[in-house]
């Protein structure tokens, strides 16, 4: 039986953890938000682990708002970075195995076909940047990761693309959606599922993975799912357009593979549009 620190428990991903793991009962789990532990603070980070032991720790915690990064550089690199190196630090110290969660965002979106662990990192913005350095502090720092890349994050949880979509059915909103980008929605519980899976398997398989849903979409084709499944289709007036102005710039391909994933450790293989249906059907 492990014991299991998850931390960013407030957040869509630490909630469809907390949710996942109640199917998980020979392990301990316990979940900390900011006010709990600020992993910002390396000193109070070192007093948790001095006070309890854990044989794994998931980073769920994360700066996610690609637009306001642009302009809150400083608290997207102290969350994403500094954070994760504090973590990996006391990991390492206390031979805890840390689960990090990353993004598609490291990429730069020109390769054209699906993302290699190995594949040459390139972040074109904040966000990715700051994500990027979160990974190198954890490669440097603590020997016993496991980094998990996914992309297009949504969930029942806070807020994010799908629920934007179903506020907008809501409100009888005119849409015009971008097709200028190329990726896998992923369900947050399936990733749940993904990073337990690294908890169960409880191997030494240690590096960086990719895990997303299957398929791909653009974030007009995600929109029409969202729309299509839940019944809303008529509430909307759904338009593509390919000149979505951002503040943020956004890779243009950011599939990834996940086969090296799936070679170590169990998880749901679910079409994005499997995942969609089968979270609205259940709702």
């Amino acid at each position: 039986m492990s014991r299991v620190l998850v931390t960013g428990a407030d957040g869509q991903l630490g909630k469809c953890l907390r949710d996942a793991s109640k199917s998980y009962n020979e392990h301990t789990f316990v979940f900390v938000n900011r006010t709990q532990l600020d992993i910002t603070d390396a000193e109070s980070v070192k007093r948790y682990f001095s006070e309890s032991s854990f044989q794994y720790c998931i980073n769920a915690a994360a700066y996610t708002n690609v637009e306001k990064a642009e302009s809150d550089e400083a608290n997207a690199y102290l969350i994403n970075a500094e954070a994760a190196g504090n973590l990996a630090e006391v990991c390492k110290e206390h031979g805890t195995k840390l689960i990090h969660v990353s993004t598609d965002y490291v990429f730069d979106g020109e390769k054209g076909s699906p993302y290699l662990e190995e594949d040459k990192t390139n972040p074109i913005s904040v966000y990715g940047a700051s994500k990027l350095k979160g990974e190198a502090y954890i490669q440097e720092k603590c020997e016993q990761h496991f980094i998990v890349r996914t992309s297009w994050l949504w969930s029942q949880y806070g807020h994010n693309f799908y629920n934007s979509m179903l506020r907008f059915a809501e409100e009888g909103r005119d849409l015009k959606i971008t097709t200028d980008q190329l990726g896998t929605p992923t369900n947050a519980n399936d990733l749940a599922e993904a990073l337990l899976g690294i908890v169960a398997a409880d191997n030494d398989s240690y590096g960086v993975y990719h895990y997303s849903n299957e398929g791909e979409a653009t974030w007009f084709d995600f929109a029409e799912a969202i729309f299509t499944h839940s019944g809303k289709l008529e509430a909307v007036t759904l338009e593509k357009t390919d000149h979505y102005r951002t503040f943020a710039a956004r890779p243009g391909y950011s599939v990834l593979s996940k086969e090296k994933f799936f070679r170590h450790f169990e998880a749901p293989r679910l079409d994005w549009q499997e995942s969609l249906k089968k979270l609205i059907n259940n709702q």
